[in-house]
C-alpha cells in the first residue's frame, strides 16, 4: 500500500514539473513575441522618426524666396510642403544657393534638392535622380528696355549673360556659335540680371516664368522678347543616391495625390496667377 502511494505521489510530483514547464515555455515564447513587436514598434517609429535633409537654391523667384515677413516660400517650397504633408514624412529644407545646395547633394550632406532644377540627360548622367516632372519651362533671353535686339541674329558680336550649371546657360551656348555671341558666366540670377541692365551684356538667359516674376516685383528694367525661348523642359526633384529612393517614390505618389486633389493647382496660382 505504502509503495503505491509512493508512486502515485511521485506521478503527481512528474505531472506538475510537466505543467510548470509547460507554462514556462508559454510565458517564454510571450515575451519573445512581445520584444518583436516592441522591436517591430520601435523600427517603424524610427522610419516615421526620420527627418530628409532636402536642399535648395536662396532667390529664385517664385520658386524660392524670402518674402516680405522674412519667411522662406515659392512654388518649389509649398509643393514639397504638399507632399510631406499628403504622404507623412518630415523633412529640414536648407536654403543654401544652387552651387552649394548640388554639391550637398552629391556629398550625402542632403538627401535630395529641389530647385527648379531642369531634368535633362546630362544631368541624369552624372548621377542624378529625377521624380517626375513638376513643372514644365522654358528659357528665354532677356533684353534691357529699350534694346534694339529683334532676334538671335542680332547677337552677334555682342555677350550674353548665363547662369552657372543652368538650363538657360544651355540654351545660349547652344546657339552662340551659330550666332556669333560671347557667354559670361554668373553664380547668381540677381548679379546677371544687373550685368544687363548695367550694359556690360547685350542680353541675359533665364528660365522664362522666374524672368517675368523678377520684372514685375523687381520693376526691372528688363524685357521678354517675343521668339526667344527654348522649347521647354520640366523640373524634378532629385536625389544622388539610391537610399534615397524612399523618399523620391513619396514624392512622386504625393505629386500625383496633389495634382489629383487640386492643392498644386491651388499652389501655382498662388504665385503665377495661373
Amino acid at each position: 500500500m505504502k509503495k503505491l502511494l509512493a508512486m502515485a505521489l511521485i506521478g503527481c510530483m512528474a505531472l506538475s514539473m510537466t505543467a510548470c514547464g509547460s507554462d514556462n515555455g508559454s510565458a517564454q515564447a510571450d515575451t519573445n513575441g512581445a520584444a518583436d513587436t516592441a522591436q517591430d514598434g520601435e523600427a517603424a517609429a524610427s522610419t516615421s522618426d526620420k527627418v530628409w535633409i532636402v536642399a535648395t537654391d536662396t532667390v529664385f523667384r517664385p520658386f524660392e524666396f524670402t518674402n516680405e515677413q522674412g519667411e522662406f516660400v515659392g512654388i518649389d517650397v509649398d509643393i514639397l510642403a504638399a507632399i510631406a504633408e499628403d504622404q507623412g514624412f518630415q523633412y529640414e529644407l536648407n536654403s543654401l544657393g544652387w552651387d552649394a545646395a548640388v554639391a550637398a547633394v552629391q556629398s550625402g550632406q542632403a538627401d535630395a534638392i529641389i530647385a527648379g532644377a531642369t531634368i535633362k540627360q546630362e544631368r541624369i548622367d552624372s548621377g542624378w535622380i529625377f521624380s517626375d516632372g513638376y513643372y514644365n519651362a522654358t528659357q528665354t533671353f532677356v533684353l534691357p528696355d529699350g534694346s534694339d535686339i529683334k532676334g538671335f541674329e542680332d547677337l552677334a558680336g555682342k555677350n550674353v549673360a548665363v547662369k552657372n550649371g543652368t538650363a538657360g546657360m544651355d540654351f545660349a551656348n547652344s546657339l552662340k556659335d551659330e550666332y556669333g555671341f560671347t557667354t559670361t558666366v554668373f553664380e547668381d540670377s540677381p548679379t546677371m540680371y544687373q550685368d544687363v541692365i548695367l550694359g556690360n551684356s547685350a542680353a541675359c538667359v533665364e528660365d522664362t516664368p522666374i524672368m517675368a516674376d523678377s520684372i514685375k516685383v523687381g520693376g526691372l528694367a528688363l524685357t521678354i522678347p517675343d521668339g526667344m525661348e527654348s522649347d521647354g523642359a520640366p523640373y524634378g526633384f532629385a536625389i544622388m543616391n539610391t537610399d534615397n529612393q524612399e523618399l523620391l517614390d513619396m514624392f512622386n505618389t504625393g505629386l500625383a495625390n496633389i495634382k489629383a486633389n487640386g492643392k498644386y493647382d491651388e499652389i501655382l496660382k498662388k504665385y503665377l496667377g495661373e
